[in-house]
């Protein structure tokens, strides 16, 4: 095996493809989370011994340094997508990540991957897009060869996109097309975007760089939800929904964030009012060698999870 790679939430969604497609490549992995009793199914994901999992919680110094000896490069992918209690985004994605930025820098790592997203703007009006920039801009001062990695919307098997549209259309009447469906995304693999970070972590030639990571397609919000409602056969309406409205829903949803996932908040609400798309000034996937995958040879092999009668049942009419 090869050298030791630390990665800061590693049981999540895209963490754990990133940890098996370290294993895959060699490397030793050291899987720092909050509650190494909920991930030990990580320990699965490569050879006997070649994946760790450590208690660690990023707002406390010294169980980042613990997690730190020893190792060649970190990855750090901790975020959230609505606040709650002290998992608040200026804490977790700009003073957390720098502090993480630093602890490396001590401990003598060499290489440092950081998880933004695209459409971090340190001037937005959404909350989550200024702190992924404050959160980049930590993460350089503390360590000026890092690299930053900007997916667009990540899709796969546990996502919480076209999973949440998928259930939305099993139980409700119609699906809410916010500001008329126009907003424009790039979907990228979950796959995809593993091997990308494994890659920027893993190779010293993409040091300081930023990369824009986007599927091969642009989709519009309509364009998802077709999709998802021909893969589930279901026959829903596509309910229009303006954006002062959908402002309405994201403010209730505020409401109820900070003890239960909401299904939108007044933060998504705007970032929902800008596209999502690579800027083409910033190297991308192709740039680290990986071919990016999409979306119809990925979504169709688990939206058929919602289907009346799951995968037994006939496929409908139009469905990949």
């Amino acid at each position: 095996m090869q050298g030791l790679v630390t990665v800061f939430g590693g049981s999540g969604f895209i963490g754990t493809q990133v940890v098996r497609a370290l294993a895959k490549q060699g490397w030793r992995v050291r899987v720092a989370v909050r509650r190494p009793h909920l991930a030990f199914r990580m320990r699965m994901l490569g050879d006997v011994g070649q994946i760790q999992v450590v208690q660690a919680n990023i707002r406390n110094g010294a169980s980042v340094a613990r997690a730190l000896e020893g190792a060649e490069a970190c990855v750090n992918l901790v975020a959230v997508m609505q606040e709650r209690g002290r998992q608040g985004f200026l804490s977790l994605h700009a003073t957390a990540a720098g502090k993480v930025a630093e602890a490396a820098k001590a401990a003598g790592v060499q290489r440092f991957v950081h998880m933004s997203a695209l459409g971090a703007d340190a001037q937005s009006q959404s909350k989550y897009a200024r702190t992924k920039a404050l959160g980049e801009e930590a993460v350089r001062a503390a360590f000026p060869s890092a690299v930053i990695v900007r997916p667009s919307v990540v899709f796969g098997q546990e996502d919480g996109f076209f999973n949440m549209f998928a259930r939305m259309a099993s139980l409700a009447p119609a699906l809410p097309l916010f500001g008329g469906g126009e907003t424009r995304f790039q979907p990228v693999f979950v796959g995809d975007v593993a091997q990308a970070v494994a890659l920027a972590a893993t190779k010293p030639e993409h040091a300081g760089k930023t990369f824009e990571l986007g599927g091969p397609a642009v989709l519009s919000l309509k364009d998802i939800l077709e999709l998802v409602l021909r893969e589930t056969g279901r026959g829903r309406a596509l309910l229009p929904v303006p954006w002062f409205v959908a402002k309405l829903m994201g403010s209730a949803g505020d409401l109820v964030s900070g003890f239960i996932p909401a299904p939108i908040t007044s933060d998504q609400v705007i970032l929902l009012q800008s596209d999502n798309v690579v800027s083409g000034a910033r190297p991308g996937l192709a740039e680290l060698g990986v071919s990016p995958t999409t979306v119809e040879a990925i979504v169709p092999t688990y939206l058929y999870l919602y289907r009346k009668g799951g995968q037994y049942a006939p496929l409908p009419e139009g469905a990949l």
